[in-house]
């Protein structure tokens, strides 16, 4: 083999290494493009719930009341609507020893211009007493003039919360016949009218 051939030979073997490389260098480009960020998406929805307004939580407001009864500084006092009717008594100084304090509820949230009276033992508690109202009573007794159950007719009764056109008659069939109500608890000796039913009427009805 002459010199002219072997370098002929070398030639063609390194221009065939040479294309195999470029081949694999081509190849190797266009199979593996450039990974996409992943963590692109989750950066976006956390910068969108960072925009998102954080939901306020309601801030407790000064009310004013006005405590009456067996305690012993009663007068008004301005409180937090967060507050219970426990805490406006600790504020008037505490009940007195007279006071009857199980006929209060004093777990009830205060409320502006709420009234809260402390009556003492053996006391009827008179129409100013809001503390064991509940929400729905309150309004309705914002709205109504108190019912006198010795006087009212069935159209009158049967306005009140749970008294039907029955419980309404019952009412005044026991009072034709025992004689008027001395006092809002003797609702309770009407036929239907258990201690549920009279909790829910007794701070909207008089017997004056």
């Amino acid at each position: 083999m002459d010199v002219k051939e072997t370098i002929k030979k070398y030639k063609l073997a390194g221009a065939g290494v040479l294309g195999v490389a470029l081949f694999w260098l081509y190849g190797l480009t266009e199979e593996s493009p450039m990974p996409e960020s992943s963590g692109t998406a989750e950066i976006e929805e956390v910068q969108v719930k960072e925009e998102e307004p954080a939901e306020e939580a309601s801030q407790p407001v000064q009310v004013t009341v006005d405590i009456k009864g067996a305690v012993s500084m009663p007068g008004i006092y301005t409180m937090l609507s967060e507050e219970r009717v426990n805490d406006v008594i600790n504020k008037a100084g505490g009940i007195t020893e007279q006071a009857d304090a199980a006929s209060v509820n004093l777990a009830q949230k205060v409320q502006d211009e709420m009234v809260i009276y402390i009556p003492v033992k053996g006391e009827e508690i008179p129409a100013v007493q809001t503390a064991p109202v509940s929400s729905g009573n309150a309004d309705f007794a914002e709205d109504k003039e108190m019912v006198n159950i010795n006087t009212a007719d069935s159209a009158g009764l049967q306005e009140l919360p749970g008294i039907g056109e029955s419980k309404a008659q019952a009412i005044i069939d026991f009072r034709e016949t025992d004689g008027p109500f001395t006092k809002v608890e003797d609702l309770k000796n009407v036929s239907g009218i258990g201690d549920k039913t009279f909790e829910k009427l007794a701070p909207l009805i008089t017997v004056q």
